[in-house]
């Protein structure tokens, strides 16, 4: 008699995998970060090191700590809390004071995934609600920045301040970053400035052309879907064109636009996130023109010259709403 069941295997569904995982996934995005860090690091020297060091040391330090002890090493494996920390700091000017950003990649973690259930249910992009939670407790230090001007070994701004301590005798070299310029003053940047990041800022607003490099290679490796980047770019290239035609004294270019403060670094890496970004693709235009149109607002007539960051978390809020009202209809039902 012929012994049939070694070759038979009963398993639930899905019996088709991608070979693709978590892990694998998370660290090709680590890869394409790398280099950014590492212009920045460059433009911003000691001070851009530490705060991404602090940034990322933070929020693997609260992954720890809000996971059980059986599951600790398994979540720090997977990848996601080194992309939070290294997000979040690009996110940050290179002076801002490291205890800050230690507070900041504790919120990221603890109240942008631990709170939600962990990996894969938070609502919101972890490292911009933890840069919209700096951005509204300390709205100076998160708008003074420093400009690139090749002090490599020395601290920028307030790094090394001590925590709710405010110091008298520091001296620091400020600038404003193109898009206050424009913004306030009207005074547009030259476009190379932008595409090889000679400009004041964030860490993650440096050299323009690294970003598409690194949204081109997501796209060719699947990692993120073409449908938000392209509807993003489209829309605000439409919409801040309509106005840049009618008065380009007072608006800002497309390709300025496009190129200036953290649009493409959010476009790439928050907008695209898999967990709070739409599932189907008629909701992923949605999305991708709701937040263009929200940048495009906020950087003309906000309060604030950028409006990347919430515009994408005000869309995070949409996303489940988005899910629902356009679900793909289920073979042999009725839409």
């Amino acid at each position: 008699m012929i012994n049939i069941s070694k070759k038979l295997s009963v398993s639930t569904a899905p019996f088709l995998k991608d070979k693709d995982t978590t892990p694998k996934i998370m660290m090709t995005v680590v890869y394409t970060l790398i280099p950014i860090v590492l212009v920045s690091i460059f433009y911003f020297g000691l001070g851009a090191l530490l705060v991404t060091l602090t940034a990322v040391l933070s929020c693997l330090f609260t992954e720890w700590l809000f996971n059980k002890p059986d599951n600790r090493l398994k979540s720090l494996k997977d990848g996601s809390g080194l992309i939070t920390g290294l997000l979040l700091a690009l996110t940050l000017p290179p002076g801002f004071p490291l205890w800050m950003v230690f507070i900041g990649g504790m919120i990221a973690i603890g109240m942008g995934k631990a709170m939600w259930g962990g990996l894969g249910q938070n609502v919101f992009n972890p490292a911009l609600l933890g840069r919209a939670f700096l951005q509204s407790a300390f709205p100076t230090a998160i708008t003074t920045w420093s400009p690139p001007d090749g002090r490599y070994f020395e601290l920028r701004g307030t790094n090394a301040a001590f925590p709710f301590f405010q110091g008298k005798n520091i001296d620091t070299i400020t600038s404003a970053t193109p898009l206050a310029k424009m913004k306030f003053d009207h005074l547009p940047t030259d476009i190379m400035d932008l595409l090889l990041g000679a400009t004041g800022g964030s860490l993650g607003e440096t050299c323009a052309i690294l970003l598409l490099f690194a949204g081109i290679y997501l796209l060719v490796k699947k990692i993120i879907n073409w449908r938000i980047p392209l509807s993003i770019i489209l829309t605000v290239t439409v919409f801040s064109g309509t106005f840049y035609l009618l008065n380009p004294e007072i608006y800002p270019s497309p390709v300025f636009m496009i190129l200036s403060g953290g649009m493409l670094l959010g476009t790439v890496y928050m907008a695209t996130d898999l967990v709070t970004s739409p599932l189907t693709p008629k909701g992923m235009w949605i999305f991708g023109i709701g937040i263009g149109i929200l940048i495009v607002l906020i950087r003309n007539w906000g309060g604030l010259p950028e409006g990347v960051m919430y515009a994408i978390l005000l869309m995070n809020a949409a996303t489940p709403l988005i899910n629902r009202f356009t679900k793909i209809r289920t073979y042999g039902h009725k839409k």
